[in-house]
Formats: structure tokens, sequence, C-alpha cells
């Protein structure tokens, strides 16, 4: 039942998707398969061998599970022998476009752990906040300057306004030349 509804869901899938699930099969499916063994192969298991060889035929199932699992194609790999770090097989912008197409599709779950997943995204909003310069407490958006010098360029017209019917007679009394030195001249 559960099979023929992943059946179903594959043919509804865009071929993009269908590639990459094909070549990177989800780890929720694989993972199911693996977890559940036929009980007649682990009753032969457990009554065949000495209590010894328990241990690593448990181990051997562990290393045979991680074979089957792929590596995250999403993420940089370091090659066992040399050490040497190899990029993701898919860019950040291949890894967007793909789970864009997943989340159209409701299969975004399904994809390996990306730094560009929908659940990844909100955790760092949650723990980043807005990052946006100035919106923080204490804090104040640049602007350009004439936003930023507005204010005081609006109280230096306030307040000549308010001197300006003592300047309008300072100016009678001594203006044109006759000790009138500030401004207009």
């Amino acid at each position: 039942m559960v099979q023929q509804q992943y059946v179903e869901l594959a043919k509804a899938l865009p071929p993009r998707l269908t590639r990459f699930f094909a070549r990177y099969p989800p780890q929720a499916l694989l993972s199911h398969a693996v977890t559940t063994p036929t009980p007649s192969s682990t009753t032969t298991t457990s009554d065949t061998l000495p209590p010894s060889s328990e241990a690593s035929s448990a181990d051997q199932q562990t290393t045979s599970s991680d074979a089957l699992a792929f590596p995250n194609p999403f993420r940089s790999q370091k090659h066992p022998i040399t050490g040497k770090w190899h990029d993701p097989t898919f860019s950040l912008r291949r890894q967007a476009d793909l789970l864009k197409l997943a989340r159209r599709y409701g299969v975004e779950e399904l994809m390996p752990y990306s730094v560009k997943s929908t659940e990844e995204r909100l955790r760092r909003r949650v723990e980043n906040g807005l990052r946006v310069k100035g919106t923080g407490i204490g804090q104040r958006v640049k602007g350009k300057e004439s936003e930023r010098t507005l204010k005081g360029r609006l109280e230096k017209r306030r307040q000549a306004m308010l001197e300006m019917p003592q300047m309008i007679q300072t100016w009678k009394e001594r203006g044109h030349g006759r000790g009138w030195k500030k401004w207009p001249k």
C-alpha cells in the first residue's frame, strides 16, 4: 500500500526530481528498507552464530546499511584516503532550484539536508533575526545625508524665523554698511 503511494508520487514528479531521487534515494526509504528485515533472517543469524560473533554480525549490518546510504550530494565530502575535500555535487544555486521544485510538489522532506532547505532557512532567521542594519535596539538606519541632517536644518530654520523680527529691526538701525556684520550683507 505504502509502496503504491510512492509509485504514484514518483509518476507525478517532474523528470528532474525523478532523476535526482533515482540517483540519490531518500534516506527515509533506505532506512525503512534496511530496518525491516525478514523474521526468518533474524532468527537464523542469532541461532547459527555463537554469542561472541553476534556483535560482529551487528557491525556488518551497520556497515552494509552505511554502504547503502549515499553521501549527501549537497555537502562537501572528505576523501577517506587522501583527506582532500571534494566540492558538493550540486552548487548552491542548483540546490535552491531542486528544493524549490521539491517544495512545489510536496516532497521537500525527502530531500537530503541542505542550507537552502526551508527548515534551515527558518532556523537561521530565528537565530540571527532580520539582520537589517539599524533595526536592532539602540541602532539607527544610516539613510542619506539629507535625511540624517533634516532635523538639524529644520531646527536651524525655525530658530532663524523666531529671530527674524529682531534681525529686521537691527537691519533698519544699522544696515547698508553701518556696522552690520551678519547675513545678508
